[in-house]
């Protein structure tokens, strides 16, 4: 293969098959003349063309060329721009030839040379594959170490081009498996020749009049990212009365803003309406790598930017944090070093991705971190010392206006204990763990629903010290939760939806976003506080919370244990402002003459009746919600410091994928009770429905019971391939309510069915019986990662009471109804005795099941309905 000139052929012994030839200019005008006589060769040869086409600077090629043009979009994404470029490699085949634009711009359009560098180490490989011969330009002096090193360790010939008095120069830096006595000395082009120049007097004067900027001790290759930040620090320093200044700061605040905040729309109108330009200098501060910091960062950053601003008392009522933020450049360079990147493309290629995301996920927690990197993570902690932190997903797509991706990533605490060696692992295992979760087969499922798997999904990490005290052995907030700005479960006439509710817990929030098993948490509409879903004090003490997240600084990790038992681990623990004293328990232990009984019960109410706890959290979520133009759901803690003083730690806030109305639908009318399936009076949570429901799927309690532990693993699922037989099948989506014991979703199949979201996530209505085992009750978990799902995809939730009043539930008609399991999954038919199908589609079309719920009265009913 040739350059198209014959002396540069001569100087470097020729072009070889997958040679990546990188020219490093002082500007472009120095590539072109390289860039013609290699199109004109191109050409000649028969050989393919292609030029990549992305930067601002003039157009590279000759105008009487043949090639093949591709408009390319980097700000777009790093995914979506490499991926576009290898579709091309592959359509083209063997023996290419391509040109791209300056290499430089990119690092203007992604903020980084880290990525600059990244994009080079996937490329230049791939293209060598494929035998081609490439041409690339880099600006000389303009990237820093991270850029030019790989790309200096990846291309087969780099060159550096000069411009000297109207004379071209080459100065072969590296020509690989080539070699010759002047190979690697300046060389002056004359025509097409290149001859060298040997006498040191040229040589001397020639480079002498070039400026080697690395000499100078007090000079830093920059790149885009230090350097804006630089001037953004500079900008400040001149003060708020400088005119220039400020019209600068307004430049510089928006490409901040695109460089570390977002790049999605909404977020970046919110963003540039709170962010100034300290706010973004303070974050560049606090950030280790480069790129966006994410959706969680950012809706925690902006959360409290907008309380501030709102209302300067929010200051002293909120919690102050000081969290690091790990750039998503990060992660594609750790994907890329440790040789997981090429996996998870190929896997993307294959359409197999579910299948094989297990061997990537290993590799990746198995990946080791650049020197650098490591030093500021020890720094980070450093700073810490040994408070507890939690490394926390921050993905691009998170917590933005699209879609919640609640609990589909990793977020893992470091009790941060022992050395700082220990702790330096702990934490880089965990930031493994959060990098791996990007390749779990829910998160990926759930991105494949939403048609997401193209699209630019960088994870960058949100660390952040851990809010609450140490008591005794344990760690943990005296308060955490979740709050909504919309309530999806009113459960009295009394409670207004549009002022919000929360789901409260004493100890660590990972007890209210989980859906724990066998235990409750304090449900509170914030316009009714006093209201409870339950009646009196004995079903008050039946649901409430016992057990407490914490973490144990003795064990050093994150555990579970008896409200009685960390609530005696503390000695000054403000106990009475979170529980109250069960009277009749005390009455009892003295009638039994017993000297201590633990009688306190966590209800929350002193801090809902006599602190200003409910009016603030209403008062956020309110103000959050007009600011978003969209209902808000938020993650937060409150510590007592006083015993009336708290401060509120507001950890995350993102719009709330919820339709923000509660409709009505007109009743049904009488229907005989022989026709009804089933009845409820709640809860009911979702938006009412009076609409056919074409299948009816039945876990049968009395056979769920009778199978193992395994096997009820094994039946969740069966579940799973039979609500998704529409995609194997390339069939319409049928309106599906699935019914079954206990609790969905559950971790424990001793309580109900162990299925992921993702085995039910094309369900319409989905049902909870009690009837596993008395005391437990199908939990509204609104709030926790499960139920956000359900809200997001707009599924009906609804529980069954048989044995209370206003709930009934026809079994008969279940379990007489021709089953269609056996017909629909002919090689899972032994089930059939525990998985009950029922639809009138091909066995009686004139009756229907039509379902009708009023979410306002939390009254619902399915039925048999006759045309």
């Amino acid at each position: 293969m040739s350059t198209g000139l014959k002396g540069l052929d001569q100087t470097i012994h020729g072009v070889l098959p997958g040679d990546n030839i990188v020219f490093q200019v002082d500007n472009i005008d120095d590539y072109i003349p390289f860039v013609h006589p290699f199109c004109y060769q191109a050409n000649r040869e028969n050989r393919s063309l292609i030029y990549f086409r992305f930067a601002d600077h003039p157009w590279l090629l000759p105008e009487d060329v043949k090639a093949e043009i591709h408009q390319l979009h980097p700000e777009d994404g790093f995914e979506t721009f490499i991926s576009e470029i290898f579709d091309v490699i592959e359509r083209q085949g063997l023996g290419a030839c391509y040109v791209f634009d300056s290499l430089s711009e990119l690092s203007v359009d992604w903020y980084s040379d880290r990525m600059l560098g990244n994009f080079f180490m996937l490329t230049c490989p791939y293209l060598y594959d494929f035998k081609t011969a490439t041409y690339f330009a880099l600006q000389r002096d303009h990237h820093m170490t991270v850029a030019t090193q790989a790309i200096h360790t990846t291309a087969q010939v780099v060159l550096d081009v000069y411009c000297n008095k109207g004379t071209i120069y080459i100065h072969p830096l590296k020509v690989w498996k080539r070699y010759s006595p002047t190979m690697f000395m300046l060389h002056a082009r004359h025509g097409d020749k290149f001859r060298p120049v040997t006498g040191s007097t040229g040589i001397a004067e020639i480079m002498g009049s070039i400026s080697q900027d690395w000499l100078d001790f007090s000079f830093q290759n920059l790149d885009v990212w230090t350097r804006t930040f630089g001037q953004a620090r500079e900008c400040l320093q001149q003060g708020p009365d400088n005119d220039q200044a400020y019209r600068e700061a307004k430049i510089l605040r928006d490409r901040l803003l695109r460089m570390a905040i977002t790049r999605d729309n909404r977020l970046l109108e919110l963003a540039q309406q709170h962010f100034d330009l300290i706010d973004l200098v303070e974050i560049g501060k606090r950030m280790i790598g480069t790129g966006l910091i994410g959706g969680k960062s950012v809706g925690m950053l902006l959360a409290r930017a907008i309380l501030r601003k709102n209302d300067p008392r929010w200051k002293e009522i909120l919690e102050t944090h000081d969290s690091f933020f790990i750039g998503s450049d990060l992660f594609y360079s750790y994907l890329i070093t440790n040789g997981c990147w090429w996996l998870r493309r190929k896997l993307k290629l294959s359409g197999e991705i579910l299948d094989g995301s297990e061997d990537v996920q290993r590799k990746i927690l198995s990946g080791t971190f650049p020197d650098d990197i490591k030093a500021q993570f020890s720094n980070m902690l450093d700073y810490f010392g040994q408070s507890p932190i939690i490394v926390r997903s921050s993905s691009l797509l998170e917590d933005a206006y699209g879609n919640a991706f609640s609990g589909k990533y990793e977020s893992v605490f470091c009790a941060n204990q022992g050395s700082p060696p220990d702790r330096l692992e702990e934490f880089m295992d965990a930031v493994r763990t959060v990098y791996a979760s990007t390749m779990r087969k829910e998160a990926l499922a759930y991105r494949k629903h939403w048609g997401l798997l193209d699209q630019d999904e960088q994870m960058a990490l949100l660390v952040q010290r851990v809010s609450g005290d140490i008591n005794g052995t344990f760690y943990y907030p005296h308060v955490a939760g979740v709050g909504f700005s919309f309530n999806p479960y009113a459960w009295s006439p009394d409670i207004d939806p549009g002022k919000g509710m929360l789901r409260l817990v004493f100890g660590l929030g990972t007890h209210a976003v989980d859906r724990v098993d066998d235990d409750y948490t304090r449900i509170v509409a914030l316009n009714a506080p006093d209201k409870r879903p339950e009646s009196n004090f004995d079903q008050v003490r039946k649901y409430a919370q016992r057990r407490v997240d914490v973490l144990d600084l003795k064990e050093n990790r994150h555990i579970s244990h008896d409200f009685e038992n960390v609530a005696q681990n503390a000695s000054d623990l403000p106990l009475d402002i979170f529980a109250s004293r069960d009277e009749e328990m005390e009455r009892r232990a003295r009638e039994h003459k017993m000297s201590t009984v633990f009688s306190y019960v966590l209800t929350f109410d002193k801090l809902l009746k006599q602190t200003d706890f409910v009016s603030d959290m209403r008062s956020m979520l309110q103000i959050l919600q007009k600011a978003y133009n969209y209902p808000v759901d938020i993650e937060f803690t409150a510590n007592f410091v006083e015993e009336n003083l708290y401060r509120i730690n507001l950890v995350q806030c993102r719009p709330f994928q919820v339709k923000g109305e509660f409709r009505t639908v007109e009743s049904p009318g009488k229907i005989a009770m022989k026709n009804i399936i089933f009845q409820t009076r709640g809860p009911i949570i979702g938006n009412s429905i009076s609409d056919t429901i074409e299948r009816l799927v039945y876990v049968v309690p009395s056979h769920y019971t009778s199978l193992s532990m395994n096997e009820r693993y094994s039946l969740a699922r069966v579940i799973g391939k039979l609500t998704h037989l529409h995609e194997k099948n390339n069939s319409v989506q049928k309106t599906i309510a699935l019914i079954g014991p206990g609790r969905w979703g559950t971790t424990s199949p001793s309580l109900g069915v162990p299925v992921s979201f993702t085995d039910i996530n094309t369900v319409s209505v989905l049902c909870e019986l009690a009837f596993m085992h008395e005391g437990l009750i199908p939990d509204v978990s609104l709030g926790t990662h499960f139920f956000n799902d359900l809200v997001e995809m707009d599924m009906l939730y609804l529980a069954i009471y048989p044995k209370r009043e206003g709930h009934r539930f026809n079994e008969n008609f279940l379990m007489s109804s021709p089953n269609r399991f056996p017909e629909l999954l002919p090689d899972a038919a032994s089930w059939s005795e525990c998985i009950r199908v029922i639809d009138f589609e091909n066995f009686d079309s004139k009756r229907n099941i039509c379902l009708n719920v009023n979410a306002l009265t939390q009254e619902g009913v399915c039925y048999i309905d006759r045309e």
